[in-house]
């Protein structure tokens, strides 16, 4: 009965409590490591509690020969959590050390169990965390021959791809996993950044608007299934609306003449200007918290396109749209911020990225438009300050030590500003579209 009601727990999302019926189980029967594993599994996961995983890790690993073929899970997850703790960390010489470890316990695990997909995927993506890009793909292809169709791994291989510029072949890989999973948004948002990257902002629109279609589908089958039941996915009353939902992208029109540009294509092909259901209030969002945010997400990538093809009008609607969904949100201030750059309101942009950074402290690309605004307006010690801590965070951001580069040599200080343009053309050739770190780590 302990057992399996941390079982019932963690489905029910009680996951702080299901560990600690865990710890009862483990009580009972300590020789049983399936019960340290199933509680590192809850800490890694829901819980992100990864000092707590790390000790549920050793449990199993120091059960030694007894765990049997739990033992290499045992170091798998005490990898994942080290892996973890190195993305958190703050100081480099804290990241070097646990990025060390956790591919040192990764590869003690894959030694025990050479036939577990699942182990391989993840210690290429410590490879690939590492920059050391050949040596994760030549690990990957041997995952996905055990599991030719595992998500994660076809993810993983295109963003590898991508790291190596191989744009084309990255494509080629992300479709093929969109076929085979159609409903992941994970992967959609990578297909957007590879088709901008390699083809223009103009097909990544296109996508864009197919995710926004994906999104309508789901949350109509989420609010079918609700009054179906007679019952909310959420502990709030469902709120019937009418059949006709759209949620379309605006058409990006010559401000001049009112003709549609060329160049806009993509979105000259979206129906309707208008969203018709902007969420005017928390209480009107039904289903999981994921599905609003991923919406959110949608939006301000649009708005990024448009902005990318100048198309101010067009980008400040989508992200008032996100803006409806979570006003206070880090994403969508920050993007205001953006927005307000490019149209010349220096010191309103640089309003609005405090106020991002506020929210979200360790935000890299926040620091990074930041440090730019602020050598823009003169204030270069502040912008310097503001970078260094950026590049404190997160060392590998090209972005953040190309712009430190540049505020050096506003300063005059040529020969520093060139050791960071140097240190970041070096980061920039090993870096994927969309960081690493978007795969999920978990048992």
């Amino acid at each position: 009965l302990f057992y399996f009601f941390p079982l019932s727990l963690s489905l029910l999302l009680q996951s702080a409590y299901a560990v600690s019926v865990l710890k009862e189980c483990a009580k009972l029967r300590p020789t049983d490591p399936t019960i340290p594993l199933l509680a590192a599994k809850v800490c890694i996961g829901s819980l992100h509690w990864l000092e707590e995983g790390e000790h549920f890790a050793k449990t199993v690993i120091d059960m030694g020969e007894e765990a049997g073929e739990s033992l290499a899970k045992g170091y798998l997850a005490l990898g994942l959590t080290y892996s973890l703790q190195a993305t958190d960390a703050t100081l480099k010489s804290v990241q070097d050390e646990l990025n060390k470890k956790a591919l040192q316990t990764l590869e003690r695990a894959w030694e025990l169990d050479r036939e577990d997909h699942q182990i391989i995927l993840y210690l290429s993506l410590q490879l690939a965390l590492v920059r050391q890009i050949s040596d994760a793909i030549e690990h990957l292809q041997e995952a996905l021959q055990l599991c030719k169709d595992d998500m994660n791994s076809l993810h993983l291989l295109a963003l590898l791809f991508s790291a190596q510029k191989h744009y084309q072949h990255a494509l080629e890989v992300i479709n093929m996993a969109v076929v085979e999973y159609p409903e992941s948004f994970s992967l959609l948002f990578t297909k957007v950044k590879l088709e901008w990257v390699h083809r223009g902002p103009e097909e990544a629109l296109v996508t864009c608007r197919h995710m926004l279609q994906m999104w309508q589908m789901v949350y109509s089958v989420l609010q079918h299934s609700g009054s179906e039941k007679g019952s909310s996915v959420t502990e709030t009353p469902m709120i019937k609306k009418h059949n006709g939902l759209h949620l379309t992208l605006p058409d990006a029109h010559d401000a001049d003449s009112g003709s549609q540009r060329a160049s806009s294509l993509a979105a000259s092909r979206m129906e309707q200007a208008m969203s018709e259901i902007t969420m005017q209030s928390s209480t009107m969002k039904q289903g999981p918290m994921q599905l609003w945010t991923t919406l959110e997400q949608i939006w301000l990538q649009a708005a990024e396109l448009f902005m990318e093809q100048q198309h101010l009008k067009e980008a400040g609607f989508c992200i008032q749209e996100a803006a409806s969904l979570f006003p206070t949100s880090h994403a969508v201030l920050y993007m205001r911020g953006r927005l307000a750059e490019m149209k010349g309101n220096l010191e309103e942009a640089r309003q609005l990225y405090d106020e991002a950074l506020t929210v979200n402290p360790a935000g890299v690309e926040i620091m990074d438009s930041l440090g730019l605004v602020l050598n823009r307006l003169g204030r270069r010690e502040l912008a310097q300050k503001v970078l260094r801590d950026a590049i404190q965070i997160q060392n590998t951001s090209h972005r953040a030590w190309n712009s430190l580069g540049e505020v050096l040599q506003a300063q005059g200080r040529n020969e520093a500003a060139i050791e960071c343009f140097l240190t970041a053309l070096d980061l920039e050739s090993s870096s994927p579209v969309i960081p690493f770190t978007v795969i999920p780590r978990e048992l």
